[in-house]
Formats: structure tokens, sequence, C-alpha cells
């Protein structure tokens, strides 16, 4: 998995999809744990490689490199594996990969790296943003975005958060489940593993509490017109009421899209494949419209471990977007725009941009999620509310 995403640009859980398939349960757990974290955690793993095992990462054959990265992992940041296991398994990816020559070479390294990982970790500072980068595995600009946005404390404390598993929660679509109902979002639900049979059955959809809060802020009605904008892969568009135009540009999540709108029983969603800057003629007078938009996704880091090595800001087509919508909804219709993402300049620095009415009591309505600066947004932040991070805005047009 780790070869796939770092040498052939594979996302990660599609990689680890395929790389599992013949493992049970318990054994597929332990893979996606070292894989995730290793990707997750690849920029401190080098640092303290190269460092330690005084050898440069990029030099090495690209075997060794993830052997390494697996093995340093298991060393660095997992309690209960025994550091023979971790280094002999390493080793042996190594020799299994017909690279002989590199065995000893490997076994030396992680050797060292057994005797000293711990506490060098423990060592690095993170007083800035650039050294917090360092020890909690960031892109520097990442960093520096949430120093900007958070503070220093609230930065780190959401670095750390970024690198922790996030709580399992799905939205009860109809019927009973066994786990615990979210104390604030209505409809959320806790949950210990994911009921296949109740997912194929669409009694339940995996949902994080901030993404269905998102679609609970729309406040769409029996009656009324809907536009989703950017509905793939459907959570969202299945939880709106009233007649719901889910729009998505490629072919492929159309496709998952309409799957889920057929599993959910949600019939009153009708999928559009189309670009949302240039729908057909007769999509208009929507009395409500959704735009979360395609975004950087700093805010749910934690659930794609690759998505910090390839994030990307996308303001100019979040304004794009934004403005598509306010011409496909009438006089005094409300537009909500969304992003999974912890970023000034995805979030308020455009809904300034559009020009747009902001509907102020979004932030009363949910005051446990009031924006930090901007009282009258709302920001879900993993470390403080338990979820994903989502900037929500409701506005008038």
């Amino acid at each position: 998995m780790l070869l796939r995403v770092f040498e052939d640009g594979a996302y990660a859980d599609r990689a680890l999809r395929t790389a599992v398939a013949r493992l049970d349960e318990r054994d597929r757990a332990l893979a996606q744990r070292l894989s995730y974290g290793a990707v997750q955690r690849r920029r401190t793993l080098d640092h303290a490689v190269e460092t330690l095992g005084r050898r440069r990462v990029r030099r090495l054959d690209p075997p060794v490199r993830a052997a390494l990265r697996l093995g340093a992992y298991q060393l660095g940041f997992v309690d209960g594996v025994a550091r023979y296991a971790a280094v002999n398994e390493s080793v042996e990816l190594v020799r299994r990969a017909g690279l002989e020559r590199a065995v000893a070479f490997t076994n030396a390294v992680l050797r060292r790296l057994a005797d000293g990982i711990r506490p060098f970790l423990d060592a690095l500072p993170e007083k800035s943003a650039t050294e917090a980068a360092l020890k909690h595995s960031y892109p520097d600009w990442i960093a520096e975005t949430w120093w900007r946005d958070l503070g220093a404390d609230d930065a780190r404390a959401l670095m750390h958060a970024q690198n922790e598993p996030g709580s399992t929660v799905v939205r009860l679509v109809r019927g009973e489940i066994d786990g615990s109902p979210d104390p604030v979002v209505p409809g959320a639900w806790h949950v210990s593993r994911i009921d296949d049979a109740a997912l194929a059955e669409g009694r339940i959809w995996p949902q994080s509490a901030a993404s269905q809060l998102v679609g609970l802020t729309v406040g769409s009605r029996e009656g009324e017109r809907v536009l989703d904008l950017c509905a793939a892969p459907g959570g969202k568009a299945t939880m709106l009421d009233g007649a719901v135009v889910a729009v998505e540009i490629n072919e492929g999540r159309a496709r998952e899209l309409e799957d889920t709108v057929r599993r959910v029983g949600a019939h009153n969603v009708r999928v559009v494949v189309a670009d949302a800057r240039e729908l057909p003629a007769d999509l208009t007078a929507f009395d409500r419209a959704l735009v979360d938009a395609p975004c950087s996704g700093l805010g749910v880091l934690n659930r794609r471990p690759d998505l910090r090595w390839r994030a990307q800001p996308l303001p100019e087509l979040q304004l794009e977007l934004l403005r598509a919508a306010a011409e496909r909804v009438r006089a005094g219709g409300t537009i909500v725009y969304s992003v999974c993402t912890v970023n000034a300049d995805e979030s308020e620095a455009v809904v300034d941009e559009s020009g747009l009415d902001v509907d102020r009591a979004l932030g009363d309505e949910w005051s446990q999620f009031r924006h930090p600066r901007r009282p009258e947004f709302l920001q879900t932040l993993p470390h403080l509310h338990g979820t994903a991070g989502f900037f929500v805005a409701r506005l008038r047009v």
C-alpha cells in the first residue's frame, strides 16, 4: 500500500482495499492502522530515519523506503508490537522484494531506530508552526494556516487530533441500531463498527456528525425545490426534504450517487450529471441550495491519511460554485455553503467575496459550533467537537 501511494500516486483507501481483500477482520484492522499511520507520519518518520539512520530517504530503493517507514512507525508510535518483530518483519519485506544487498543496511537502521526513536520523537520541539509541522507530520503550509486561523495552542491540538482515528458515526435512516445517539446532532449515532447488513439495506449511512449538521442547516421542507450542487456521494443530498436535484459532474461519482439514492430510498432526489457552473436552463428558481464545495479537506485528514500530502486550497472554484448557486435560487431563497476544511481562505473569505447576505441566525441555532471568530458562521473542530472539521454559512439571495 505504501508503495502504491508514494511511488504510484494511488489513493490510500483504494490501495488498502485491494491489499487487504484476503485478510480476516482482525488482520485488516492491523494492516489499516500500520499503513495509514505510516502514510500520515511520513515526514516525521523520514526525519527519524535520516537522523538516526544517517541516510537520505529519497536515495533509497522504494521497497527499502516503504519497509523503513513501516518499521519506524511501529517502533515510534505503536504500543504492543515487540521490537524484534517490527525489525525482523520489515527486514523480511526488503528480502522478499529481491533486494538482498539492502538487507544488512535495513537491519542496521531499524536497530538504531529501535534503540532511539521514542526519545528522539519526544524531544522534537513544537514552539513554531514549522517545528510543529515536523513533529506532527504535516506540510508547513497546513501548520502555518492553522497557526494563523486558530492560534498556536489550538493549532497544535488540531494537529494531534487529526493524527488519531475518528469515532465511527452513522446516520440512522430508519429502524433501530446498536449504538448511542449524538448528544447534539439529531439522527447521528456513534457505533463501534459499521453494520454491513444495515448499510446494504439502506438503514444507515456512514456520515460524520459534522457532515450531518450541514444537511440539517439547509432546513428544507416538503413542497420546496432544493438544489445540491456538489452532491456525490450523496450523504447530505439524501437528508434533504422537498424535490431535490442532486448535481455531480463526474459520471462515475454520479453512479455512486444514484446507488446511494436507491439504497436509502430517497425517492425525492433526482440525479443530474452536469458541471454545476453550466446547468441546464430549466434548473432555476430553487427555494434552497446546498454548495458543499470541493476543498483542501483539512478537516478530514484523519480519515484520509494521504490527503495532507496532496491537498490544495480551491477558493476560486468555490467562489464560482457559490455564485452559480445564487443564479439558480429565487429571490429570498437561501444557500448553505460548506467545506470540510479548517482554512479561512476557503471559508469565510469566499463568503465575504461572494457579496451575499449572511443569515446570522445560524450561529444562534447551533451555538455549540459557533465559529470562534465569526459568530454568524459555524466551524466544527476535531479537537473540540470530536467530529470532522466543517465550515458552514447560510446565505440569502
